[in-house]
């Protein structure tokens, strides 16, 4: 059987590292984009290989375009037949409004709505080459729900879910877009007990959702929904259920 490549944005740590690792079990390939977390990645390509899989890192920093189409021109290299792209590389900044200078802001379009354009744009040919191609943008439920202090991150998650749509249209018949939105997934280390506490009395399910939550919601999307794009699965524990 040929094997099939899944290009993971973000592949490092946190989820990319859990949904590179959910897609490999189900039998993709993987190419391990990460930009600082080099080490996360050589730990999860021994992990990989020993399950018989090919995993292939390469580093680029995809704030900036140089980096977007060197991670292009390099997946080029490796495959002219790409399965699956999952574009889950990003920031999560705390910075209220009148703080965020043009910096900030400018680098949080990049991560997630600039690099998940021109990226795909410049594997499309890849893409089109695999029999059935599917696309996961890795969203928030903060892009309709915003949080007080993190306007610019709503802001650039918003328009990864109209992106998530618009190819949804455009790319079809052939190429699926997905997307999924966590919510309380994987706290961020600076998040002290009482704050942990707060948000966890918000969710339904009250518990903090693990990476593997998400992985199994991006493999469902590649795996088995053939007949579902331009959809987006909020991974929440039902917090988006309630204000």
């Amino acid at each position: 059987m040929t094997s099939r490549w899944a290009l993971v944005t973000g592949a490092g740590k946190r989820l990319g590292t859990g949904i590179a690792r959910a897609l490999a079990h189900r039998g993709f390939d993987i190419i391990a984009h990460v930009n600082e977390s080099l080490r996360g990645a050589e730990v999860l390509r021994a992990e990989l290989e020993g399950l018989g899989r090919r995993v292939e890192v390469i580093r680029a920093d995809i704030a900036t375009a140089e980096g977007q189409d060197d991670l292009v021109r390099r997946a080029k290299a490796l495959t002219n037949s790409l399965a699956v792209i999952v574009h889950n590389a990003g920031i999560f900044e705390r910075k209220p409004f009148h703080e965020i200078d043009r910096e900030a802001y400018a680098r949080m379009q990049a991560v997630h709505t600039e690099a998940p354009f021109f990226i795909t744009q410049g594997l499309l040919a890849e893409l089109r080459a695999d029999p059935s191609p599917c696309i996961v943008h890795v969203t928030d439920i903060a892009a309709e729900r915003p949080i007080a202090a993190y306007a610019h991150y709503a802001v650039s998650k918003a328009g990864l879910v109209m992106l998530t749509r618009a190819l949804a249209v455009e790319l079809a018949p052939h190429i699926r877009v997905n997307g999924v939105a966590p919510g309380t997934v994987l706290f961020p280390d600076d998040f002290d007990a009482e704050t942990r506490a707060r948000f966890l009395a918000r969710i339904p399910l009250r518990r903090e959702g693990r990476a593997a939550d998400v992985a199994a919601a991006v493999v469902f999307l590649v795996a088995d929904a053939p007949y579902v794009t331009g959809h987006i699965i909020a991974v929440d524990g039902g917090r988006s259920c309630s204000l």
